[in-house]
């Protein structure tokens, strides 16, 4: 399946993670000199094209920030459980665990957030998770196309064996038995686990984990859309790993 990507951002660091996906380019013959010869030098076939055309020829949502360039590309896939070692190359990643995330939409935002936040990777179960569909890809904004998102047989034993190899696992819980957000401590190789949105993080999980973090509710509301959460919780850990 193809997809068709904007936006900068979005292109240039699919190009400079997976330059065999992109399969042309559409560039708005205004684009800074320097940015045209940068895509130039990739060796991918690039169309110019003035402003008018571009519109015409590239299909994109209303409102969405083209910035004049954009890119067809093979869309990305779940991967597989034993490609998670692959992504884990930072010296300090931040990967992102999803338990019982059903929903693409939430999904797509939850990738979109990822991406923006540095997440390394995020981890879904097999069962009971949300699919890479359409819905989830419009709504992440191609951020499905750049953070790598793997599936595994069984999140605890997954938990588990990053726990071994050094990972410190924060679960995202209600107030009740768990450390502030404002008091956890994020730093390091660390793994974010985000449950649903009714039951939270499953029993097995939240004993996978090393704590337990909640985000303070000041309000009447008792809960936080999971995708508004993991964003929250996410930001919190930029904070503090600088």
């Amino acid at each position: 399946m193809m997809e068709t990507l904007v936006g900068w951002h979005a292109v240039t660091a699919l190009i400079q993670r997976s330059p065999s996906r992109v399969k042309r380019l559409w560039v708005v013959d205004s684009i800074a000199p320097a940015k045209l010869d940068q895509l130039q030098c990739t060796g991918i076939a690039l169309n110019v094209m003035p402003k008018e055309q571009f519109l015409k020829t590239v299909r994109f949502d209303e409102g969405v920030a083209h910035q004049g360039v954009a890119c067809e590309a093979e869309a990305s896939q779940i991967l597989p459980e034993g490609a998670l070692v692959e992504h884990l190359t930072t010296a300090q990643p931040l990967v992102l665990a999803l338990d019982g995330v059903t929903d693409p939409r939430n999904l797509g935002a939850i990738l979109r957030t990822a991406e923006a936040a540095g997440v390394s990777v995020v981890i879904q179960p097999k069962d009971n998770a949300a699919p890479l569909n359409g819905a989830a890809r419009k709504t992440a904004c191609g951020a499905a196309e750049l953070v790598p998102l793997v599936q595994v047989t069984n999140l605890k034993r997954t938990l588990e064996k990053l726990r071994k190899e050094g990972y410190w696992v924060s679960g995202a819980a209600g107030e009740e038995g768990a450390v502030p957000m404002h008091q956890a401590d994020f730093s390091g190789a660390r793994v974010l686990v985000m449950g649903s949105e009714g039951r939270g993080l499953r029993k097995s999980v939240r004993e996978a984990c090393d704590q337990l973090v909640a985000i303070p509710m000041l309000g009447a509301v008792s809960s936080l859309n999971v995708s508004v959460a993991t964003g929250v919780l996410l930001y919190q850990a930029v904070s503090q790993r600088g």
